[in-house]
């Protein structure tokens, strides 16, 4: 029996067509419903958008803010599609981003007029932080057989408690007591200047230079997941781990280094953010994360793992993000901000469902087709 031919490149190119009318179209259905939603708030839908328009790009220097809350966006990414990539699912984010922010707030308020070596130092610890906590649920994986999606989701919890005894301690993060505060706030010491991460002005829009950082790691991501022998090995593992076991490449070992690997890229994100000064004032707070670590999965989810649609939609979803706080002249609570990304959200998962579907569905007529 011969094998089937590859598909010719006006199918391939109307396959292309008809997905990107699939998104285009539930992302305008999603706007629609958007609309419907602020609209019978008692809002004006116009202005909303308009809002968040300007908060995320337009008004001065709004673009530049975008950009900084995209940058961890991004790393985190990069990390889950990573571990999603060898067939894992780490969803504890949030807690390997705050360990890697303590972390590096514990090293870099003790090496202020060390300079750059201090930033390199803060940076990584924070990534030392985030590699510890999910290499414990690597290791409870691989030698108690614990589900990893289990013990990363807990251990947010643990992570969070951690870090909160942490700032009530001050030989952990606690500032030291100061007379002049009558009320003593549980806030890491302000990181000295020489520590804080250099940021790049562009047309009066600010950011830290870690954006560079970034879109060079999501552009060696990329190169490693479509030209490395570790990159197949990976998706190897991911597709089928029994037939991956048989052509040499261990579980355990490729395993491993994805969970530390993405739990390294969510402490550097935590770092970043600590280090960069778009959250917290250059000091680790209590709930210093502020949800980066769960948006962080959601934008890999929506872009499928895929370096370039992470950048691509971080940005999105940062824009949404700066966006918000533009919303209280509308009149219009800027909740409605998250509710508008969680419509963009189930648009662009909505398609990849429905392609699935249908190819499955090709699958199944071609196989009866033969027998």
């Amino acid at each position: 029996m011969s094998s089937p031919e590859p598909p010719s490149a006006p199918s391939r190119l109307h396959e292309a067509a008809v997905a990107l009318a699939m998104y285009l179209g539930c992302i305008v259905v999603a706007l629609f419903i958007s609309a419907v939603i602020v609209s019978a708030t008692g809002g004006s839908w116009q202005a909303v958008f308009s809002a968040l328009l300007d908060g995320s790009l337009r008004a001065q220097g709004r673009w530049g803010e975008t950009i900084g809350i995209a940058i961890p966006l991004v790393v985190v990414a990069l990390g889950t599609a990573i571990n999603s990539r060898a067939g894992l699912v780490n969803i504890g984010q949030e807690g390997q981003l705050m360990m890697g922010a303590a972390f590096a707030a514990y090293v870099g308020v003790r090496m202020a007029g060390f300079g750059p070596l201090a930033v390199v130092c803060l940076l990584l610890a924070g990534i030392l932080g985030g590699a510890i906590w999910a290499g414990i649920a690597s290791g409870l994986l691989y030698w108690r057989r614990v589900p990893e999606v289990l013990t990363t989701l807990l251990l947010i919890t643990v992570a969070s408690q951690a870090t909160g005894y942490g700032l009530k301690v001050e030989w952990l993060l606690l500032a030291p007591f100061r007379e002049d505060r009558s009320v003593r706030n549980q806030v890491s010491e302000q990181l000295a200047d020489d520590t804080r991460l250099p940021r790049l002005d562009l047309w009066g829009n600010d950011f830290p230079i870690s954006a560079v950082a970034v879109v060079i790691m999501a552009a060696v991501v990329l190169v490693l997941f479509r030209r490395s022998v570790w990159g197949f090995r990976m998706k190897m593992l991911g597709r089928n781990s029994r037939t991956a076991q048989r052509a040499g490449v261990s579980s355990v070992r490729y395993g491993t280094w994805a969970m530390l690997i993405s739990g390294g890229c969510a402490g550097l994100a935590g770092a970043f953010m600590f280090s960069g000064g778009d959250f917290g004032n250059y000091r680790f707070t209590p709930g210093f994360s502020n949800n980066i670590g769960w948006e962080g999965l959601l934008v890999a989810l929506v872009a499928r793992q895929h370096p370039v649609g992470i950048v691509v939609m971080a940005f999105s979803f940062a824009g949404l993000r700066a966006g918000s706080g533009f919303l209280a002249a509308t009149g219009v609570e800027r909740e409605i901000s998250q509710v508008v990304q969680a419509l963009l959200v189930l648009a662009l998962l909505v398609p990849p469902a429905l392609l699935f579907i249908r190819e499955r569905r090709r699958a199944l007529a071609a196989t009866r087709a033969r027998t």
